[in-house]
């Protein structure tokens, strides 16, 4: 097991060595930094000054490790719009995003989960052909017209919700600008969280429905049926424990799915978060914080794959073996 967690975080730092050269290659093609600090009635001759100055006429493979070293160390760039540092900017923003994906997470695990044992149980009833049409439907529709449908229902015309921005925000631990802490905060959370849900709520019920259907027809099951086992206790202790391990491996990639997703959810809802922010630096060309963004998304999303990979060969002790083969 050490070699193999040792093989999936090397992969890992690969993968992030990679995203970080994409990023960078990304601000070094994009924009011009002297420009945006600047502005336009600077001298040319002061210009190359500060481009001399910032190390801006180095090759690009010397700029690149200078950025690699500088981003193992945190500093990913200072913001041209906001003056401060890039990573300051995305930390300040991510506990919004972070609250927004670990609620839209619980109501896709306590809706999914019940819904798609139900479905895999009754498949031929009324309800779970309802449900699995349902389902259909909710992965053709995108998630900003689900914003803007909840929002017209519940905000617009019921006066239920509210429709945009975070509420009232509690600083907890001295670094956690939450709303969860607060009534209205979670009141603003209600719509965003659903709608950004809606996403990939579908799916998981469909992947549940799909594993659990082909559990109960295995052998085992059939035997701890004709034990006499309690049926309950065969659906959740032994049928539903064996269709985690598909549903953990794509738990983990959607995850960093719901965390690319929250760009259009946090739009629509003003929902001032890492998504609201590197849309408004892609329109006002901040490279130095969009690439900040990609690089601090990227490593999300490798650091949550690496962990899933890891749980799943503890859980499943195959996927050591076939790795090691």
């Amino acid at each position: 097991m050490f070699a193999f967690s040792v093989r999936r975080v090397a992969q890992a730092v690969l993968v992030m060595f990679v995203i970080s050269f994409i990023g960078f290659a990304i601000k070094y093609a994009v924009g011009d930094p002297v420009r945006d600090l600047v502005g336009i009635s600077v001298s040319v001759e002061e210009r190359e000054k500060v481009r001399e100055q910032l190390g801006l006429n180095d090759p690009f493979v010397v700029q690149w490790a200078r950025f690699l070293q500088k981003a193992m160390q945190g500093d990913l760039g200072m913001s041209y719009f906001f003056k401060r540092p890039a990573t300051d900017v995305i930390l300040k923003k991510a506990p919004a995003t972070l609250e927004l994906v670990i609620c839209s997470s619980f109501i896709v695990i306590l809706v999914s989960i019940p819904v798609g044992i139900f479905a895999a149980v009754r498949p031929n009833s009324w309800l779970s052909r309802f449900l699995m049409g349902a389902s259909i439907v909710g992965v053709s529709i995108p998630v900003f017209l689900t914003a803007i449908v909840l929002i017209y229902i519940f905000a617009v015309e019921l006066h239920w919700l509210p429709s945009y921005g975070r509420g009232e925000t509690q600083m907890l631990w001295g670094v956690w600008d939450s709303g969860l802490a607060t009534a209205d905060g979670l009141q603003h959370l209600i719509l965003p969280s659903i709608a950004l849900s809606s996403i990939m709520l579908p799916l998981f019920i469909r992947l549940i429905r799909a594993e659990m259907k082909e559990v109960l027809e295995t052998e085992y099951i059939k035997y701890a049926r004709a034990k006499g086992i309690a049926p309950w206790r065969v659906l959740i202790v032994h049928a539903f424990k064996n269709t985690l391990l598909p549903v953990i491996t794509v738990g983990g990639v959607q995850l960093g799915t719901m965390i690319a997703f929250t760009v259009l959810t946090e739009t629509v809802f003003q929902w001032q978060g890492m998504g609201f922010v590197f849309l408004e630096a892609v329109e006002r060309g901040d490279t130095s914080l969009l690439v900040a963004y990609l690089v601090f998304v990227g490593a999300v999303f490798v650091v949550v794959n690496t962990v899933v990979d890891i749980v799943y060969g503890l859980v499943n002790p195959m996927v050591r073996i076939a790795s090691r083969s």
